[in-house]
């Protein structure tokens, strides 16, 4: 039978060949993953339909292919020699240290754990997978990593130092400057595509301003164990915090929520907020539907969930598509203060930034307060200034004053 490329959607047009996990002739299961399509949003897995064998690759790695296009031969059945040589250890008590029959079978494992088990020369057949189905996830390549780790600085506690090398023996040149070449993947082609794009075509401006973070940071202090009891586990997070004020206020400026299309203006009548993650293959931007129709748990546990397929490669097309508004956090690494730059067809972009205790005035008193720089970049072809700095303010206030989203205020 044809293993053939997935079905993309209208917004894609094609793929490349990443890279193929099995070899021609090898044995699979049914459902292990064959190969690898990067597109210029996600990394699609190509599984296999049954139990078989690839028995000719059409389309090598790095080949651009389309939707449904044909990219290998598979045939269906199973390995009849590795189930005898099964049987014939069973019947003669052969020792479970010793390795499989067919010690070529790779195991499943996400494109994320491939890629950093490469990276740190570790063996995936000697992990053990937590994931579903056995499936060798990031976090199991990182406990295999730190193992190796203590298990080489104990051997180098044990091992003698070394005699220095004599006279005349060549050694590498301590100011060897290395360089290394690699391709540039799709996605990150196609971030840098977007960006320069939205830089030409938009008008974008920054206004920036900042939120005393003293109220939301008490309620999370109060009530953070008796929100994670009520919610099996969910943990309250700040970024709920700020998708929730930023919905209702994108309800008092339908501007911001809104999109160019050509010509046209499109005002959305709903508020789906893109909120942007960081994985091994670049930033993406998954997106939480109809933002102001959830609660806090509810959002809290998107962006969790978003978070680990984000690090394992498993966000779907769909979960990246559409968002009328996006919330970028730099704060998490640091970030001061930035500009964001616009997600188009988008016309703005809400960054946080670092909390960080300053000396403020209140009341002609000056006090240390927990304060956040905020920056909303926006398309000043659709926003004005002033539209841009009131939502801000309203963002902040919200912020500052919980209670206010509970009263519409």
């Amino acid at each position: 039978m044809d293993i053939n490329a997935p079905v993309f959607p209208e917004s894609i047009a094609d793929g490349e060949v990443a890279a193929w996990h099995v070899a021609v002739g090898q044995w699979v299961a049914r459902d292990q993953i064959l190969v690898d399509i990067e597109t210029d949003k996600v990394v699609l897995e190509v599984v296999a339909p049954s139990a078989g064998r690839l028995t000719k690759i059409l389309k090598a790695v790095g080949t651009v292919v389309g939707s449904e296009e044909c990219l290998a031969e598979f045939e269906a059945g199973e390995n009849q020699l590795e189930a005898s040589a099964h049987s014939v250890a069973a019947g003669q008590g052969a020792d479970q240290d010793q390795p499989d029959a067919n010690p070529s079978m790779t195991p499943s494992a996400s494109p994320s754990a491939r890629k950093l088990a490469e990276e740190s020369s570790i063996d995936l057949t000697s992990i053990a997978g937590t994931g579903k189905n056995g499936l060798v996830n990031k976090e199991d390549v990182l406990q295999a990593v730190a193992r190796e780790q203590q298990i080489g600085s104990q051997n180098t506690t044990s091992i003698a130092p070394k005699a220095p090398a004599p006279v005349g023996v060549d050694r590498p040149a301590s100011g060897d400057r290395i360089e290394r070449r690699v391709p540039m993947t799709r996605l990150r082609a196609s971030i840098a595509k977007r960006l320069v794009e939205a830089q030409q075509n938009a008008a974008m401006l920054t206004t920036f301003n900042e939120v005393d973070m003293t109220a939301i940071m008490l309620l999370r202090k109060q009530y953070k164990e008796a929100f994670q009891k009520a919610h099996n586990g969910t943990r309250l997070g700040f970024m709920s915090f700020f998708v929730k004020a930023c919905t209702e206020a994108l309800k008092r400026f339908p501007g911001v929520n809104a999109s160019i299309d050509g010509a046209d203006v499109v005002y959305h009548g709903y508020q789906d907020v893109g909120v942007a993650v960081s994985s091994p293959r670049g930033l993406v931007v998954p997106v939480i539907r109809d933002a102001d129709s959830l609660t806090l748990a509810e959002i809290e546990d998107q962006i969790g969930q978003y978070g680990l397929k984000a690090q394992n490669a498993q966000l779907s097309i769909d979960e990246m598509t559409g968002g009328t508004f996006t919330i970028s956090n730099g704060g998490v690494f640091g970030s001061m203060l930035s500009t964001p730059i616009l997600n188009p067809p988008q016309t703005a972009i809400l960054g946080m930034h670092k909390i960080q205790d300053r000396p403020m005035a209140i009341d002609g008193v000056v006090v240390i307060r927990p304060m956040m720089y905020l920056a909303l970049s926006y398309d000043h072809r659709l926003i004005d200034g002033q539209e841009a700095v009131r939502f801000l303010v309203t963002v902040k206030d919200f912020l500052e004053e919980p209670a206010r989203i509970l009263l519409d205020i």
